[in-house]
């Protein structure tokens, strides 16, 4: 544990936190940084011009990442009907309807990502208090309550990532790996500044990105300029 905090402290010494970091030059420093054995996820925290206690300016979406995130995703999707083989044909990794309810109400939780169908909201709404703390209820605003299954789950398979401004005005999200190349990470965060902008709030004024951070899971926060 000593050698381990020993490594850590020289890896975080490279890193001077009052310097804004060109984006190549930060990112190959959050790679260089990472000290962990496992391939440990980039995340990148943007701060953003809004207040997130207006409705208007409580930005929430997602975008698929261009270079995908490099996870495997566990996708459930509760649907019925002709909608139930659209889903198991798209990749889903489990499928149903009102049994699904009674088996996650009795403790199983074997997956990452859910989608379901409009008609099937009043069934998971029942599964509120166990999806809800965990991140995982289904929203419109995600993509993940549609009639158009297949598409959901392809696309969260293929690198959909969600986020959601918290509190403070910040949005924390995956653009992939640390063993991913640096042109590779700046694409992703492209993508998720993108989607960013195109989501701005007409009563948000001033400067509307207004900080960005990389980091590795258990690295240190770097920051950099944005490219928007």
């Amino acid at each position: 544990m000593s050698k381990r905090g020993k490594r850590y402290k020289q890896l975080t010494e490279k890193v001077d936190r009052d310097k804004v970091y060109e984006l190549d030059e930060g990112l190959q420093l959050m790679k260089d940084s990472s000290t962990c054995k496992f391939d440990e996820s980039a995340d990148v925290a943007v701060k953003l011009g809004v207040d997130p206690r207006k409705a208007d300016q409580n930005i929430r979406g997602s975008v698929v990442l261009p270079k995908g995130s490099g996870k495997k995703f566990r996708v459930l999707v509760f649907a019925k009907g002709e909608k139930q083989k659209e889903a198991q044909d798209a990749g889903a990794d489990a499928v149903g309807a009102d049994e699904l309810v009674e088996k996650i109400q009795g403790g199983w939780l074997e997956f990452d990502r859910v989608v379901a169908t409009p008609d099937m909201m009043a069934v998971v709404g029942r599964l509120g208090k166990v999806l809800g703390p965990r991140g995982l209820m289904p929203n419109p605003k995600t993509g993940t309550v549609t009639f158009d299954v297949k598409q959901a789950v392809e696309q969260i398979q293929a690198g959909k990532v969600d986020f959601r401004v918290d509190k403070g005005a910040i949005i924390h999200v995956s653009i992939g790996k640390v063993s991913f190349s640096v042109e590779d990470l700046k694409e992703n965060l492209s993508a998720v500044l993108d989607a960013l902008v195109r989501m701005k709030p007409a009563s948000s004024k001033g400067h509307y990105i207004k900080g960005l951070s990389v980091s590795s899971t258990m690295g240190p926060g770097i920051k950099t300029v944005h490219a928007i």
